[in-house]
């Protein structure tokens, strides 16, 4: 169990307060978001909080991910994986651990009506990006109050968030559907399938169907995932989009690009859903767009109601 100790992050994020707040003086006043268009009244759009969640060995089990409404994945340095979670029509208690945003959360994030997004660091030249775009920030140093360090694990897997504490106010909306996602009976089609699996350099994410939960059970570099309290991590449907992987504008500080996944454009995907898998088409033709996704006849994918994975996969 996590120690609720009131430990706050260190003197070494003071540098990164410094930039981001300077950062978030100069712009604004031009902050207005171009959302997907939508005929839903003022008001009645998601308020997504999105979170960066660590998933290297020491950093499971996670916290509240089973909550989310919709999980990403992707890529990052050596080959590696980390996974933003889209939080909206229901919230956690704790949520982590957190860790740093990279460039490929900015663009993913357009889609949503500014979002918050709870990270912990940035690389210096990105938190002025971080800073411009249509998003809150929500960051240790912003909301303090917002985070603790658990005493059960080391540094740096050990920051988490309690959404209640945040200045984030949650709308009862559900993101997926606020973006496109139609939640509806099967399309026709589609073929059966046991399991799936999507592999990175260094990471490998596999998502096994189980007729007893009507979900797909999610196993990570082979062992089953689960969260801190036990809860074995199920997807109601797993859609692996394929995407350009090329390297970020940034760097760390050993000289390692950071691999930047391109989510506007078009391409191949696969969605798992009811125990069958369905070749599909993604598009999303600017950034301030949604994702849609269609069978390779054009008809509008549908999804099984519950949580979405959406794994990006190199092409």
């Amino acid at each position: 169990m996590h120690s609720f100790g009131t430990r706050r992050p260190g003197a070494a994020s003071a540098v990164a307060l410094a930039l981001l707040v300077a950062a978030l003086a100069g712009c604004q006043g031009g902050g207005t978001t171009s959302a997907p268009s939508s005929s839903e009244p003022a008001g009645s759009r998601a308020h997504v909080l999105a979170v960066k969640i660590d998933n290297v060995g020491p950093a499971r089990p996670q916290t509240g991910l089973d909550k989310a409404g919709i999980v990403y994945v992707e890529q990052v340095e050596a080959g590696l994986s980390r996974m933003l979670a889209a939080y909206s029509s229901r919230l956690p208690g704790v949520v982590g651990p957190v860790r740093s945003a990279r460039e490929t959360d900015l663009e993913l994030l357009r889609q949503f009506d500014r979002p918050t997004l709870a990270f912990s660091g940035a690389q210096s030249k990105l938190l002025p990006a971080i800073a411009a775009a249509p998003l809150d920030p929500l960051t240790p140093e912003t909301d303090p109050d917002a985070y603790f360090r658990s005493s059960d694990r080391a540094a740096p897997h050990n920051l988490y968030l309690r959404p209640a504490r945040a200045s984030h106010t949650a709308t009862g909306v559900n993101a997926a559907e606020d973006i496109g996602l139609r939640f509806a009976a099967a399309v026709p089609g589609g073929k059966a399938v046991a399991a799936r699996t999507v592999r990175y350099p260094a990471a490998r994410f596999s998502f096994t169907w189980s007729a007893e939960r009507s979900r797909w059970l999610v196993s990570m570099d082979g062992a089953p995932a689960r969260t801190a309290d036990g809860t074995r991590l199920a997807a109601a449907d797993v859609v692996v989009q394929y995407v350009t992987v090329r390297p970020s504008l940034y760097q760390d500080r050993w000289g390692s690009k950071s691999p930047y996944t391109e989510t506007v454009g078009s391409g191949s995907a696969v969605v798992l859903r009811d125990g069958k898998e369905y070749d599909a088409e993604w598009s999303r033709p600017a950034d301030d767009a949604a994702t849609s996704f269609t069978t390779r006849d054009g008809e509008r994918m549908t999804f099984a109601p519950g949580q979405v994975w959406i794994v990006f996969a190199s092409k």
